[in-house]
């Protein structure tokens, strides 16, 4: 493998490739992009970030020709480009990858291609160099996991060489395993002459890819930096602005739990099966604890959180809630049980086009047994609280789809806040989400935790494990394989543990920050 050397303003190519400048976009009072720019060189990977409802969404969506910017002007290799449609910004060489798969669910995936003119065989050769070497072209796209559907994406849109690669939140919803294929798959890009917008909320694939990144704040490019050692802080602070100091909060440690903590179980696991994904899970969940779960892509961390949610039932095991057994056939059983549901895709938990108060408010109506008059004040009064502690953003409240996607995770905790569930299950609930709002977040469960209710988090992020949790698992093949409190929670040991080796053991996992110099040849 050749060594790919990092460049820096002054080695790079001097004409941009695509160069935007003045682009902006209003949805009625919101101003979603005000005054964006984005320069992007010949064979550059370019990191777009942002707190979220920064823009960057939005101005990946104009330069291929999902909206119409209402200002601005984007230039291709020196020629201005009027994007007026996907089908025209392909044809121009620019080509996206959204944070939600694109593959039309009833269809098989064969279909897909045909639909969109992919050529088989080189997305084929693509799945394969991305990690998913037994894709069957026939299955349908809905039976297919969502990581592996955003691999399908990048495969299709690699296949048709584009001359820049728009990734947005690439890397948010796959595994480790995963994501360092794709990683090692962009960074070729660029070797290859190609460039690459990469927007990520990870500091450490932006500082493993990118040769620079430009910065937006409140729908403005605000900098443009180098991507060199110690850059982070001046990012985030370029990110927050004013907001840093207000969401700056330290890592967790267990010696940061309260000494008063409840250490009776609140939820406790034994033995629980369903079918090959769950063989053997077992746990406790103690009043006010933070307990994470740490997996690679399919081994049942999704079918656990399901079982605990009411939306699986399982083949064999029990669940105890404050003591008794449960069992639950539908999510309303847990909900009845004092358990609540935080999915990493918040499409599944809101409706989107109703508002955020009507959002927050549905534990509310569900609640009712009887016909009788709804308590408005009451529900106004919870309701209003919980959007002001979670400092949620109502501008756009008529509907919560014209949110950030941190607003819209932000009222899908805040419902259950609001309705007082005692036991919350998050599953990757800041998949996608800016630096700021995750903190908050941390914070929020930190707090939570601290007024007696249990937390179950699932997170993709090994590093969220020292800011959240006071313990964490980690499954294997369907199992409990290791626990660890979270003073012993450390990356190499979770990677260890989440590739079934036993503690103490060696392996070779990879290391994102290898990726820069390994630059293997393309399918």
């Amino acid at each position: 493998m050749r060594e790919r050397p990092v460049l820096t303003n002054n080695e790079l190519p001097k004409s941009p490739l695509l160069d935007a400048s003045g682009v902006a976009k209003n949805y009625g009072a919101v101003a979603a992009l005000r005054d964006a720019s984005l320069s992007v060189l010949p064979g550059e990977v370019h990191a777009l970030m942002g707190a979220n409802g920064a823009g960057k969404s939005t101005l990946v969506k104009i330069l291929t020709g999902a909206i119409r910017a209402d200002a601005g002007r984007i230039l291709i290799r020196g020629q201005a480009l009027d994007v007026r449609s996907p089908a025209e910004a392909r044809r121009a060489g620019l080509l996206p990858v959204y944070q939600e798969p694109a593959l039309i669910p009833d269809l098989d995936v064969l279909s897909n291609l045909r639909l969109t003119g992919t050529p088989v065989e080189p997305f084929r050769a693509w799945v394969r160099e991305l990690g998913i070497p037994d894709l069957d072209i026939r299955d349908t796209a809905r039976d297919i996991p969502l990581a592996v559907l955003r691999v399908l994406d990048l495969a299709r849109a690699l296949a048709v060489e584009p001359d820049v690669l728009l990734l947005d939140e690439m890397t948010a919803a796959l595994p480790a395993n995963l994501a360092e294929k794709v990683l090692e798959v962009v960074r070729r890009q660029g070797d290859a002459g190609r460039s690459v917008i990469f927007i990520s909320h990870r500091f450490v694939e932006i500082s493993a890819l990118c040769d620079r990144a430009t910065v937006l704040r409140d729908g403005a490019t605000v900098g443009v930096v180098d991507i060199e050692p110690g850059v982070e802080e001046k990012i985030v602070e370029m990110m927050l602005g004013a907001r840093i100091e207000k969401t700056r909060v330290a890592a967790h440690s267990a010696s940061q739990a309260s000494a008063t903590k409840d250490l009776r179980p609140r939820l406790s696991v034994r033995n629980l099966q369903l079918g090959t994904k769950l063989k053997d899970v077992s746990f406790d969940l103690a009043n006010g604890e933070v307990v994470g779960v740490f997996a690679l892509e399919g081994q049942g961390q999704d079918e656990l959180f399901s079982t605990l949610a009411g939306s699986m039932r399982p083949a064999g095991g029990t669940i105890e809630v404050d003591g008794p057994p449960v069992k639950f056939s539908h999510p309303s059983d847990a909900i009845q049980a004092g358990i609540a549901y935080v999915p990493g895709d918040r499409t599944e938990a809101l409706a989107m086009q109703r508002s955020v108060r009507e959002n927050i408010a549905l534990p509310f109506s569900a609640a009712l047994r009887n016909w009788g008059p709804i308590r408005l004040r009451q529900e106004r009064t919870v309701v209003s609280s919980a959007i002001a502690r979670l400092q949620i953003d109502t501008r756009a409240q008529g509907e919560v789809q014209r949110l950030s996607g941190g607003n819209q995770q932000k009222v899908t905790i805040a419902r259950w806040i609001a309705a007082d569930a005692r036991t919350i299950l998050c599953f990757d609930p800041t998949r996608g989400i800016d630096v700021g709002t995750k903190q908050e977040i941390y914070k929020l469960l930190r707090e939570l935790a601290g007024q007696g209710k249990s937390v179950l988090f699932y997170t993709s992020e090994m590093e969220e494990v020292q800011r959240v949790c006071d313990r964490v698992i980690v499954i294997f093949g369907g199992r409990v394989v290791d626990t660890f409190p979270v003073e012993e929670a450390d990356e190499p040991a979770l990677m260890r543990a989440a590739y079934g080796l036993p503690r103490g053991a060696k392996a070779d996992v990879g290391i994102l920050a290898d990726v820069r110099s390994d630059a293997g040849a393309a399918p």
